[in-house]
């Protein structure tokens, strides 16, 4: 059963947090817009500085406060996976993945980087785009595998729109970054589409 924090509910988690930030205030009607702007606490979390100050009542102090929850998260999230055997620890990447990216606004493309025993080594933002599209350049994927002795490769991006469904820029940007990676002896492990509230696996998909 769950406890303590995890057992709040969105809003009152919201105003837990902005109640830190702005004491001896009603933040009530904060967190009410907050959510309402933004759709999810998820989203109110994730949002850049310039657009949580959209929002009416929000300043220095809370959006402080967001980002160094935030910042929290991904770091518990991460500690879980990094330095571990990824393969073995899947549940816990996809828990990462979606902690990291899936409430981003503009798509983000991530590389995580293993070793001969599959440990994650590195994880590294490779480039950021714009709702719909992100650049990605396989040489260059493949080049910084090579930089980091890395073994192997699962590439993870996410859809602002919450649908995972690649397109066939996502399916042709794969094929070319896996023939890079065999050419150089390097297996790429699968292609992760982080939506909403689901994943696809390349993998699983029958695209790799």
């Amino acid at each position: 059963m769950a406890s303590g924090a995890d057992a709040l509910p969105d809003y009152e988690m919201l105003e837990l947090i902005l109640f830190r930030a702005l004491p001896r205030q009603d933040v009530k009607p904060l967190a009410h817009r907050l959510m309402q702007y933004f759709g999810d606490f998820g989203h109110v979390l994730s949002a850049a500085p310039q657009r949580l100050l959209e929002v009416e009542g929000v300043g220095d102090a809370v959006i402080t406060e967001l980002k160094v929850i935030e910042a929290a998260a991904h770091r518990l999230a991460r500690a879980k996976v990094m330095h571990r055997p990824v393969l073995a620890s899947w549940q816990a990447l996809l828990d990462y993945c979606h902690t990291a990216m899936a409430h981003r606004e503009t798509e983000q493309f991530r590389v995580l980087f293993l070793d001969r025993k599959n440990l994650l080594i590195a994880d590294e933002l490779q480039a950021k785009g714009t709702v719909d599209h992100v650049p990605v350049y396989p040489r260059e994927v493949v080049k910084r595998a090579l930089e980091l002795n890395a073994s192997a490769l699962i590439l993870v991006h996410n859809h602002p729109s919450g649908d995972p469904t690649p397109s066939q820029a996502d399916i042709a940007m794969t094929e070319q970054v896996a023939q890079a990676a065999t050419v150089l002896g390097l297996v790429l492990h699968d292609h992760l589409i982080i939506g909403k509230n689901r994943q696809l696996s390349f993998r699983t998909e029958g695209y790799l």
